[in-house]
């Protein structure tokens, strides 16, 4: 993650866009390193953190709104918005609910289906307050620099379609976790009434 970190941070489009994007990042690495004695996360949660971390990186580099991708997506999508960011905040609530499932089953002892409806409640509010820390970041620069910041690209829902964005990639990721927990549950369920079976 140091290595994405420093690789984003050469020659960045605006060194000053770039460390507004990155305080929060900052204040993220340090808590998982604080906290990793007492919560150690699964490898498969810190994968998918790192991923979404990269990604997050490639947008502050660029600035959200002129990452190359988005522009190559232009044409593909038939829009002159760059879409980057929503594909970011989509992989946000794809990559970061399965940690967020691991917290609530292990520190909240959540059981049943709520351990794949709260993961995704969790990514709604969690993006809710981070829009709200933009738009108060957006009001505290110039109204010109302000937007730029929160890369609303002229829409005016920008906010409420990233939000959303976050809870379909969150429940996407549910969906299809639920799906394989399902799937091993019944062949596991077959084994051991094969084993019955024999050793009858």
């Amino acid at each position: 993650m140091a290595a994405a970190i420093l690789i984003s941070a050469y020659r960045p489009e605006k060194v000053f866009d770039w460390a507004l994007e990155n305080t929060l990042v900052s204040f993220f690495l340090v808590t998982l390193v604080i906290t990793y004695r007492k919560f150690r996360f699964s490898d498969l949660s810190y994968l998918a953190i790192f991923l979404f971390l990269c990604l997050h990186e490639w947008g502050a580099h660029y600035k959200y709104s002129d990452v190359p991708l988005g522009e190559w997506m232009k044409p593909w999508l038939h829009t002159q918005r760059n879409h980057y960011d929503r594909v970011c905040h989509f992989t946000f609530g794809l990559m970061f609910s399965y940690p967020m499932r691991e917290i609530a089953i292990r520190a909240l002892r959540v059981t049943g289906a709520w351990r794949y409806y709260l993961p995704i409640e969790c990514t709604l509010a969690v993006s809710a307050i981070y829009e709200m820390m933009e738009a108060g970041m957006a009001s505290i620069l110039s109204p010109e620099r302000g937007e730029e910041f929160v890369g609303m690209q002229g829409d005016m829902w920008d906010s409420q379609e990233d939000m959303f964005m976050a809870g379909l990639g969150a429940a996407v990721a549910m969906t299809i976790l639920y799906q394989v927990r399902k799937r091993q549950s019944s062949a596991e369920a077959a084994r051991v009434h094969e084993f019955a079976s024999t050793v009858k």
